[in-house]
């Protein structure tokens, strides 16, 4: 997992858990379901980028049996139908672990490690190609995540040489900056608040278990402190502003028999320490977060254990994070890993499965909302 990384010196972690400013309920919303069909059980969409109404990509894996790595799945959206994209050109079988795009002629996609390290794929406006990079087919080269800024820079989160660190293309130049200081990090998403600052997620060693990890690049790295927890991990990060950072993830507790849900993660960073908010659910997950027009977090996406047969969404409502509940009787048991804003619209598109256990006749699932 990850190490001890060093933190802002005098700030600290809020010790206590905080509830939102008025009670978390239940109430309908209008997501609705939208086929992705085309993949081969088990199949999961791990992560979606919308470049408007008329184009969006969703990535993962299909194929999947049980434990073993199933091969890559992408699927592309044309304004009214979601088709899958063929990949049988790339000389890669792993999983697709993020995509990012702004248009047809500038979108990017990373995954996970298999056979000669992680790919890097750009979308020519029908299918994914692999471009090159320094480090492309390097043992322990891992690339997780993926952003692109309004000056179509593209910034990437992963790992080289046994250490954490951001990779950024520039045109057809590409480099790798300073490695995140400490050691036994791991990154998973990378979010874009101005042209010269990201943010970066994922976790770090802690006793025997690990912490939440939240970190910003702004030419250094600034480390915030832990997100403290048994087996605490950190899915995506949201900045409004120095000190307005909400963060999500999953602790996955103690240990316990298989299949055994973890907690979810919703913590709130002041610009002095984090703060616990309960999200109205105590076993299952929050994987991502989605901003609305103004910047302002806005949406979360998650999978609540207790209420499996309809997607779970948080709302933010103010300064209230609400309980939002899916369609009914859209898939078995709906499992969310994504959620992203539909640029131009108030819409938002979120990704995921059929159900939490990726083994067939797990499918590939989407929603979205007022768009």
């Amino acid at each position: 997992m990850a190490g001890t990384i060093g933190a802002l010196s005098g700030i600290t972690l809020a010790s206590g858990q905080a509830r939102a400013d008025a009670p978390l309920t239940s109430r309908a919303q209008g997501w609705q379901p939208v086929p992705a069909p085309g993949s081969t059980p088990a199949a999961q969409l791990r992560r979606i980028a919308a470049a408007g109404p008329q184009l969006a990509w969703a990535v993962g894996e299909e194929g999947r049996a049980g434990p073993s790595q199933g091969r890559a799945l992408a699927m592309v959206w044309n304004g009214s139908a979601w088709s899958k994209t063929d990949l049988s050109h790339l000389d890669y079988a792993g999983r697709l672990s993020d995509v990012a795009g702004t248009s047809a002629g500038e979108a990017w996609s990373v995954g996970l490690p298999a056979g000669n390290a992680s790919p890097l794929l750009r979308w020519d406006k029908t299918t994914w190609r692999e471009a090159e990079f320094p480090g492309k087919g390097e043992p322990g080269v891992r690339l997780e995540s993926v952003a692109i800024g309004p000056d179509q820079r593209v910034w990437i989160c992963g790992s080289r040489d046994g250490a954490a660190r951001l990779l950024l293309g520039e045109g057809q130049k590409w480099r790798w900056l300073d490695p995140l200081p400490g050691a036994s990090a791991s990154l998973y998403r990378i979010v874009l608040r101005a042209p010269n600052e990201v943010w970066v997620s994922g976790d770090q060693a802690s006793g025997g278990g690990w912490s939440g990890l939240v970190a910003r690049w702004n030419g250094t790295w600034t480390v915030l402190p832990p997100i403290t927890g048994a087996r605490l991990s950190i899915g995506d990060v949201h900045a409004a502003a120095p000190d307005d950072v909400w963060a999500v993830g999953t602790d996955a507790g103690v240990g316990g028999p298989p299949g055994r849900p973890g907690n979810p993660v919703l913590a709130h960073w002041n610009g002095t320490a984090w703060t616990k908010v309960q999200p109205g659910f105590t076993a299952g997950a929050l994987s991502g977060i989605a901003a609305d027009g103004q910047g302002r977090a806005a949406w979360i996406s998650g999978w609540n254990y207790q209420d499996q047969s309809r997607s779970t969404y948080l709302r933010r409502d103010g300064s209230t994070w609400s309980v939002v509940r899916g369609p009914a009787n859209a898939a078995p048991a709906p499992y969310l890993s994504d959620v992203t804003p539909i640029p131009g619209t108030a819409g938002f598109w979120s990704a995921g499965m059929t159900s939490p256990t990726p083994a067939p006749p797990t499918a590939a699932y989407t929603e979205r909302f007022g768009a």
